[in-house]
């Protein structure tokens, strides 16, 4: 079936269901929640039963902006006949197992995408999950209120590196002067995303940063975020999650992998310069993403021993 077909099959799923569950992946960005929260605003207008679901307790603080972001919850509904994942590529990044027997929609733009639901739209020519659910928006010609711009809007510009991205091309920004045209105000949204940080975000930076390690002459660097820094600056741990992509503005460096412990794992975020693709590195450990942009989890809490994995995973991934 064509991806026009499965947006009109989708569509008809979701006005015929009783009770939706939208579910965001676990460690979520922004582009997951904005893209959840898309859906959600869609269905509050339409008088449509839904939850958001989230399976962490922390979400990212700089999209409390946004429309229905506090409806948002990890607990789930007694009832839903209808599940759509928005950005899961695949069962572990959802975080928990639910009945395959439940219908279900997934909307994503990832390559890793493992068709573990019902109706799979997937789309890896975009650089965000937020610009696929745009075009579901189009093709079934669902009402793009101010209030879902706003969240569609957030969820291509940070998933784009503010449209530096190579995946950002003239539908990209043709979906950008469509969503203009609800009112959105894009400097607003710019300084709720990037300009609110946190003193203690500040604080735990610095410590962040002298934990910098190089390797293979300096191509490949890490840095990590001790646990300890959390209790003493207070700092939510996805504030920091930036770090990744500034260490990746240090001239030499091509690779970048950042550690943090999550409820007793360590999760890694890995960046890139140009051809070099991490997914394939994130995929050694299950984890996914894009060629420039990807995670993955480690069944550890010790930051140390998952840092030796994953650089003789880069290691591997360099020398071949």
């Amino acid at each position: 079936m064509n991806k026009i077909n499965l947006m009109k099959r989708a569509y008809e799923n979701i006005v015929n269901a009783h009770y939706i569950l939208v579910v965001t992946h676990k460690s979520p960005d922004v582009d997951t929640i904005s893209s959840g929260l898309a859906l959600s605003n869609f269905f509050s207008e339409q008088k449509i039963k839904h939850k958001v679901f989230n399976i962490s307790s922390i979400l990212p603080r700089e999209l409390n902006f946004l429309s229905k972001f506090e409806k948002i919850s990890n607990t789930l509904p007694k009832f839903f006949d209808l599940i759509v994942y928005v950005d899961c590529a695949n069962k572990q990044r959802v975080g928990i197992e639910f009945d395959m027997e439940i219908q279900s929609i997934s909307i994503d733009h990832h390559q890793s995408n493992s068709n573990f639901a019902s109706i799979n739209i997937l789309d890896d020519s975009k650089g965000s999950t937020a610009e696929v659910i745009y075009s579901f928006f189009k093709e079934n010609r669902m009402m793009i209120s101010k209030n879902t711009a706003e969240c569609l809007y957030s969820g291509i510009y940070d998933d784009s590196l503010a449209f530096t991205t190579p995946r950002t091309d003239a539908d990209t920004f043709l979906a950008i002067s469509d969503l203009l045209k609800t009112n959105i105000d894009v400097s607003y949204i710019s300084e709720q995303l990037y300009k609110r940080e946190s003193l203690s975000k500040f604080k735990t930076i610095s410590k962040i940063m002298n934990t910098l390690d190089l390797f293979c002459e300096g191509k490949v660097a890490t840095v990590h975020l001790d646990p300890l820094w959390i209790k003493e600056t207070g700092v939510d741990v996805s504030e920091c999650d930036d770090i990744v992509d500034r260490v990746l503005n240090i001239g030499v460096v091509q690779i970048v992998a950042y550690f943090r412990v999550m409820n007793e794992h360590t999760r890694v975020s890995l960046r890139s310069k140009e051809n070099i693709d991490v997914s394939q590195i994130a995929g050694v450990f299950e984890g996914g993403g894009h060629q420039n942009a990807a995670g993955l989890s480690i069944d550890s809490s010790n930051i140390e021993e998952s840092k030796i994995k994953v650089v003789q995973a880069i290691r591997d991934y360099i020398s071949h």
